[in-house]
C-alpha cells in the first residue's frame, strides 16, 4: 500500500487501519475505505450485519485477502507501518487470528495442533516434542487455559477446542487476538467461561482483543468499545457504557428493530412422526439412539444441542440425505421413510440445511438459478416443450418468471447484490444463507426443517425470517427449528427438544425453563 502523506502513528493503538477497500469479483465492494483503530489492551467488537464487511476487514489485517491499492491506505501494528500480504506476516507482528471454523487436526493432540508450523527441532530436523509439550504446558498453565498437552483434539468437547485454538495463537506469541464469531457453537456455560478467559488476558496480560460478531448481547456483555459497520462502511465507533442493544440494532441496519410476539398456540394435526429412529453418522458410528418426536401443524418445535450431538444427522433423515438402519418416519399419514429428497420436495417438505455450501447450493450457479434449486422440475418454471429428434419431451426455462421471481425474493430477503445473475460463489456467507431460507421459505410447504436459519444473518434479516417462521407456524405450518443459538430457540419454539449424545433428554416448555437450564442439558446434566 502507498502512502502519499505518510502514516501518523500513535503508540497507544495497537492496531491502526486508513482507507483500507477489498473489492471482490462481481464486483462485490467488501470493505470501503474504512478507518478503524484500536487501542492498546482494549477488547473491541466489530459488529455488524452479515456482508457488513467485518470478516473481511479482519481477514485483510491477518494476511488472508490483500486489500485494494489506493494511494492513501495503511495499516499501523504498535505504531510501525507493515505490509501484511500473508498470515505469516500478521504471526511476526504479533496477530493471531481465531476463525469462526475452527482450523485444528481432530487426530493429532492438543501439543502437535499448537505446534505445527512452528515447531521446535534437533539438529536433523527432527520434531522436539518434549519441548512442544513443555510450552504448550507452560502457557496453558500461565493463561489458566487448563488443557492436557497429550489429548486428541477429536476427544474435546467444542468449548476446550475453543480454547486450544486461543492456546495455539498465544503459542506463536500473539499479543493481538483477532476471535470470529467465537461464541457461534458454545453452551451458555462455555460461553461465560470464554469471556472469563478473554478478560483475564486483558486484564492480567495487557492482550488487545478483537472479536467479530452480529449479536448485540455479547459485545454490551464484554466489549470496551464497539464500531458498527454497514454495508462495507464504518457507522461509528461507541463506548460500550454510553449505548445500548437497541441503539447498536439500529446503527446496524439504519432502523428500529420490532417487537415480535408469539401468539397463542393453535396446535392441529401430527405432521411429523419419527418412531424409534437409529441412524449412523459419517464413520459409521451411531449417532440417533432409538428417538421418536411428533411435530404438529401450527408448531414450531426446536431441537436445543451443542452441535455435533446428533442434530444434522437428524435433519438428514427427516430429509431422506441419509439412511436409517431402523426406525419409521410418516409425514401426515405417508410413510417416507428412504424417500428421496425429490419426493419429499414434491410431497410438501422443505429444507433450510446446516452446510449452506455442501447441501444448500451450487457455488458455480448464479443467484436466480439456486432460487428455484429443488423446485426447478415442476411445470410452472417452464414457458414451452417439445420433441426432440429422439422424441423425448424438451422442456424451456422460463426465464422471464425465473429472474423476476428472484428479484422479488432478493429485495425481501435483503440479499446483497449487484445483481441476480452474479455467482453464488461470490457472495458472503450470510448472503448465501439468506439465498437458501428466501427459497425454502418461499414455497408452499407442510413441514419446514430448518437447521441453522440465521447462522450469520444480521438481525434484521433474523427478524424477518423469525416473522415469516410465525407466519408460516400461524397458518398451519409444521417446523422443526434446529440451532444453536438459544436465544432464537427460546424464542420461536412452542416446545423444545433437548438432544445430547443423539438421544432426547428432555423436552422443555420454553414458558418454564431459560439459558442456564438449557446450557446444563445440553452438556448432559440430567435431572
Amino acid at each position: 500500500m502507498a502512502t502519499t502523506n505518510g502514516p501518523i502513528p500513535n503508540i497507544s493503538f495497537a492496531v491502526q487501519m486508513k482507507n483500507i477497500s477489498k473489492t471482490f469479483p462481481g464486483p462485490v465492494k467488501a470493505n470501503i475505505a474504512v478507518n478503524l483503530h484500536i487501542q492498546k489492551g482494549e477488547i473491541h467488537a466489530l459488529l455488524g450485519e452479515n456482508g457488513a464487511g467485518k470478516t473481511t476487514l479482519m481477514n485483510v489485517l491477518y494476511g488472508l485477502y490483500g486489500p485494494d491499492q489506493t494511494e492513501d491506505s495503511y495499516i499501523l501494528v504498535n505504531g510501525k507501518d507493515v505490509q501484511i500480504k500473508e498470515p505469516i506476516d500478521a504471526m511476526n507482528v504479533g496477530i493471531g487470528m481465531v476463525h469462526q471454523h475452527f482450523m485444528l487436526i481432530p487426530n493429532m493432540t492438543v501439543a502437535e495442533n499448537c505446534g505445527l508450523g512452528a515447531e521446535s527441532t534437533f539438529i536433523g530436523g527432527r520434531l522436539n516434542e518434549m519441548e512442544t509439550k513443555a510450552k504448550v504446558a507452560a502457557i496453558s498453565h500461565e493463561y489458566r487455559l487448563d488443557i492436557d498437552p497429550d489429548i486428541l483434539i477429536e476427544k474435546l468437547p467444542v468449548g476446550l477446542q475453543q480454547r486450544v485454538e486461543i492456546l495455539k495463537i498465544l503459542y506463536r506469541g500473539a499479543e493481538i487476538l483477532i476471535l470470529d464469531e467465537p461464541t457461534a457453537v458454545l453452551t451458555p456455560q462455555e460461553v461465560d467461561s470464554l469471556f472469563k478467559t478473554l478478560k483475564m488476558l486483558q486484564e492480567k496480560e495487557n492482550k488487545t482483543i478483537i472479536i467479530i460478531t452480529h449479536k448485540l448481547k455479547e459485545p454490551m456483555a464484554l466489549a470496551d468499545r464497539i464500531t458498527v459497520l454497514r454495508r462495507g462502511e464504518v457507522i461509528g465507533t461507541v463506548d460500550t457504557k454510553d449505548t445500548s442493544p437497541a441503539l447498536l440494532a439500529e446503527m446496524m441496519i439504519g432502523r428500529k428493530l420490532i417487537t415480535m410476539t408469539k401468539d397463542v398456540i393453535k396446535r392441529g394435526e401430527k405432521v411429523l412422526g419419527i418412531e424409534n429412529i437409529v441412524a449412523e453418522d459419517d464413520r459409521s458410528q451411531i449417532a440417533l439412539k432409538g428417538i421418536s418426536l411428533e411435530i404438529h401443524a401450527g408448531e414450531i418445535l426446536g431441537i436445543a444441542g451443542v452441535v455435533g450431538n446428533g442434530q444434522r444427522e437428524l435433519a438428514e433423515v427427516i430429509t431422506g440425505l441419509r439412511s436409517l438402519k431402523s426406525g419409521k418416519i410418516t409425514l401426515k399419514n405417508l410413510d417416507i421413510t428412504g424417500k428421496d429428497p425429490r419426493y419429499l420436495y414434491d410431497h410438501g417438505l422443505a429444507h433450510i440445511p446446516e452446510d449452506r455450501q455442501k447441501t444448500g447450493s451450487i457455488g458455480d450457479f448464479t443467484i436466480a438459478e439456486n432460487l428455484i434449486l429443488g423446485v426447478h422440475h415442476q411445470d410452472e418454471w417452464y414457458s414451452s416443450s417439445t420433441r426432440g429428434v429422439t422424441s423425448k419431451i424438451i422442456k424451456f426455462f422460463d426465464w422471464n418468471k425465473i429472474n423476476l421471481t428472484a428479484a422479488d425474493r432478493s429485495e425481501r430477503y435483503d440479499i446483497r447484490t449487484p445483481t441476480i445473475f452474479t455467482i453464488m460463489k461470490y457472495l458472503s456467507g450470510g448472503n448465501q444463507q439468506k439465498v437458501i431460507v428466501a427459497r425454502e421459505l418461499s414455497k408452499e410447504p407442510i413441514l419446514i426443517v430448518a437447521s441453522q436459519p440465521t447462522r450469520g444473518l444480521d438481525v434484521g434479516v433474523i427478524e424477518y425470517v423469525h416473522k415469516r417462521l410465525f407466519e408460516l407456524r400461524d397458518s398451519g405450518k409444521a417446523i422443526l427449528l434446529i440451532s444453536s443459538d438459544l436465544d432464537e430457540i427460546l424464542t420461536l419454539s412452542d416446545r423444545i427438544a433437548v438432544l445430547f449424545e443423539g438421544e432426547i433428554v428432555a423436552i422443555e416448555d420454553p414458558n418454564e425453563t431459560n439459558e442456564q437450564r438449557l446450557g446444563l442439558l445440553m452438556a448432559g446434566h440430567k435431572e
